[in-house]
């Protein structure tokens, strides 16, 4: 295959697996790095390369886990409160091998749109890499992300557009979107 026909499969391929879908088989430090290394070649104007990405693995995952479940609680009428979501929330992160905060840095260089697109577009990178090393991921933006400015060391300039979780699947072509 040439290159063109490979980047077309990579491409068609491409989709959200949700943690439910994860096994627990580890991705590689190495394949982690890949992928956060493929998000750097994004087209950014004026090279602001606006994309800030942390790594939550093993405890800080859980701490990441139980925290937002916390922040979910304290944030929710008692009426609109749903346990069932609430376990989700901790389910999803603690399933997920690996799970990356997506932060964009807005520099003032350049519209603060043009940022976003180049930090969704980072993240795309980290999609078909994904997809190349049959690795299970989703893009989540859930409005609890906005209350985790400490925990994430989120600066004025700064804000988080959600949640990379990623982890290893038994059948790449299972469950999509």
């Amino acid at each position: 295959m040439n290159k063109a026909e490979v980047l077309k499969e990579i491409i068609e391929q491409r989709k959200s697996i949700f943690p439910k879908d994860y096994t627990e088989t580890e991705i590689s430090q190495e394949i982690i790095n890949e992928i956060l290394h493929s998000a750097t070649f994004a087209p950014n104007h004026k090279r602001t390369k606006p994309w800030r990405f942390k790594i939550f693995k093993g405890e800080e995952k859980a701490k990441l886990a139980s925290e937002m479940q916390t922040i979910y609680k304290a944030s929710q009428p008692e009426h609109l409160f749903l346990e069932k979501k609430y376990n989700d929330i901790g389910f999803k992160i603690n399933k997920a091998d690996a799970v990356v905060s997506i932060i964009v840095n807005f520099s003032g260089m350049v519209p603060e749109w043009e940022e976003i697109a180049a930090v969704s577009m980072a993240v795309q990178n980290m999609y078909l890499t994904c997809t190349a090393n049959n690795i299970g991921c989703y893009w989540s933006s859930p409005k609890i992300v906005d209350h985790l400015k400490d925990s994430l060391t989120i600066e004025e300039n700064q804000k988080c557009l959600g949640l990379f979780y990623m982890g290893k699947v038994d059948h790449f072509n299972n469950g999509s979107v």
